[in-house]
Parts: C-alpha cells; sequence; structure tokens
C-alpha cells in the first residue's frame, strides 16, 4: 500500500516522458505531413471534388456516419485546395513544435477530414494516429524538440494556480493512455494471428512476404525461401505481440521491449514497404523509451562538449603564446644554444 500512495505522489507531482512524447508529437507529424506530400501530385484526383470518391456520394457518407469533414463544406476546387493546404502546413507546424496544442488540435481537425475524405487509403498507422493525437493534447508534448514561443508561458500565468496544479497528472493520465493503447493494439493483434491456423504452424511469414504489394523484391524472398527464418519469425511475431505488455510492466525490460518493437516495425517498413504504419507505431514506441533517450541526449551531449574542449585547447595555447610580447621576456631568460661556425 506504501507503494502504491508512493506511485499516486510521484504522478501527481512531476511529469513522466517529457522527451518520449514530444518525440512523439514530433514523428506523428512527420508522418501527417508525408501523407499530404505523398498525395500531392494525384491530391485532385485522390481527394477532390471531381476526383474518384464523388463529392455527392462523400457528402452522403459523412452524414450517415453522423462525422465531419472540412471537405464536405463546399464542392469548388478553391475551396478543396485551401483545406488541402491549409492541412499540410499544420502538419508542417507540429512537426516543428509551432503552435502547441492548439496547433495539434488543429492538425487533427485536418487529418480527420482528410481520412474522411478518401478512406481506402487509410491503413492501421493511419486509424492509430487520430485516435493518439487527442491523447497527446493532454501531455506536455511541445517541451522538447519545439521552437520555444512566449504565448504558452503567457496563456499559462493566466491559468488559476488549481487548474496549474492538476498539470503534472493530466501529462501522465495522458502518457497512461498512450501505453494502454499501445498494449491493447499489440495484444490485439497477438491474439488474432493466434486463431490463425498459418500463425499456429509457423508458415505466416511465407506466405505474407509473397504478396507483391507487402514485399522487398531481392530481399524479401531470401527470407521466405529459408525454412528458419520463416519459423522463426512467424512464431517470435506472435510471441512478442501477446507478451509485449508484461515486458512494458517491469521497469528494467521496458527498454528493450521499446527497442523490439521498434526493431520489428522497421523489418516491417523495410521487407513489406509500410513506412506511414511503420513511423506511426514507432512514434508511439517513444513513450516507454522516454528515459533511456534522455539518457543517449545527455551522453551526446557530454561527449560533444569535451570534443569542443580538446578542439579548443591548442587554438587557445597557440593564441597566448602569438598575443605574449617580447618585453615580457626576463634578461636572464636561457637563451637558446647556436651551433658553432664550421669555420
Amino acid at each position: 500500500m506504501k507503494k502504491v500512495i508512493r506511485l499516486l505522489d510521484r504522478a501527481s507531482s512531476c511529469h513522466f516522458g517529457v522527451l518520449g512524447v514530444s518525440g512523439t508529437r514530433l514523428l506523428l507529424g512527420f508522418v501527417g505531413f508525408m501523407y499530404y506530400a505523398s498525395q500531392y501530385g494525384d491530391r485532385g484526383y485522390l481527394f477532390g471534388p471531381d476526383g474518384v470518391f464523388p463529392w455527392a456520394e462523400f457528402t452522403a457518407k459523412v452524414q450517415e456516419n453522423e462525422t465531419f469533414s472540412l471537405y464536405a463544406f463546399g464542392s469548388s476546387a478553391l475551396w478543396f485546395e485551401i483545406v488541402f493546404h491549409a492541412g499540410m502546413l499544420a502538419a508542417l507546424a507540429v512537426t516543428c513544435g509551432v503552435g502547441g496544442r492548439v496547433g495539434l488540435a488543429v492538425h487533427w481537425v485536418f487529418l480527420w477530414s482528410i481520412y474522411q475524405r478518401q478512406p481506402v487509403l487509410l491503413d492501421g498507422g493511419d486509424n492509430l494516429a487520430y485516435v493518439v493525437i487527442p491523447m497527446l493534447l493532454l501531455t506536455r508534448c511541445y517541451d522538447r524538440f519545439a521552437f520555444p514561443s512566449g504565448l504558452g508561458r503567457k496563456a499559462a500565468a493566466r491559468i488559476p494556480a488549481v487548474i496549474r496544479s492538476l498539470s503534472e497528472p493530466i501529462h501522465n493520465l495522458g502518457i497512461l493512455a498512450i501505453a494502454m493503447q499501445m498494449c491493447l493494439v499489440y495484444v490485439v493483434s497477438g491474439l488474432y494471428k493466434v486463431q490463425g491456423k498459418m500463425w499456429q504452424d509457423g508458415t505466416a511469414l511465407f506466405y505474407v512476404l509473397r504478396v507483391s504489394e507487402f514485399s522487398l523484391p531481392g530481399v524479401s524472398d531470401l527470407v521466405y525461401k529459408n525454412d528458419m527464418l520463416v519459423f522463426l519469425g512467424t512464431y517470435s511475431t506472435t510471441i512478442f505481440l501477446v507478451y509485449f505488455p508484461l515486458g512494458i510492466l517491469v521497469p528494467q525490460l521496458r527498454p528493450w521491449a521499446a527497442v523490439a518493437s521498434i526493431s520489428f516495425h522497421v523489418a516491417i517498413g523495410v521487407l513489406m514497404g509500410l513506412t506511414s504504419f511503420a513511423l506511426t507505431m514507432i512514434a508511439c514506441d517513444l513513450v516507454f523509451l522516454s528515459g533511456a533517450l534522455g539518457v543517449a541526449l545527455e551522453r551526446c551531449s557530454a561527449a560533444a562538449q569535451r570534443l569542443r574542449t580538446v578542439s579548443r585547447r591548442p587554438a587557445e595555447q597557440e593564441q597566448a603564446v602569438s598575443e605574449t610580447p617580447a618585453s615580457s621576456v626576463p634578461d636572464n631568460a636561457p637563451q637558446p644554444a647556436v651551433a658553432p661556425s664550421s669555420k
């Protein structure tokens, strides 16, 4: 009971995972920006009022689902261009750390709007992004990797002290919500795989990597042609997904579980070409790596400082010697030996 009370006291008095959640915000903004940039050339065909998804059917679908989309407010090409480019700029602002929580909320509105405009293009990473961003709004995700501005401090100064005192528990609640969401994603995905016959007999990876849309020519065939790699990859994937929450619950295992998850999704991005999905999952995994990231950045900063100090010393010594006046040398100072003349 004392440990529980001590944990609650810490949760209400300090911020956890600020560095990790700031990295999450940066990467999610980058993924959103790349979504716009990758479809920029075909934006009219995919999202425009005269695109592949007719505007009338789109608005009817929006009303049927009782949701919203900024693209449904007008059928003119000008309105579409304004909304599309405004959403692209909002994603870039989140990536660069400009705008604070208001900018993040605006980015979410534009992201939701474009996802509703063309739902066929969505994957699991897109679904996770618009679920996690509202949780990020509870956190101090602009404390790192962001351009500082005085607006946040001025706004915070006008907030009553009672509400400001809730900053720590609200931030930690957002961190906990993201962590629980990630554990839920992993466990549900793992349990679904366990029910499949191909995952049970260890051959699922063979069939996955043979799909032309999800394969890397020259590399994927090296994997699915090796029975041992297919067997180990299939079973290790299932075991990792199901038991991921157990690794997160143990503080000593938490960084290793997060690193294993990042490596897992890097492999997915490279071998299967699902870069957007992989980056979104990696962004959310950074929540579990905040402490390790802080230590790594501190060591890098200390190493850079040592290098600057070492490189500065010879220059300072040379400058000190060159600036020493000749009159400052005492008369009784030993003179350099002169070689005798050959004559």
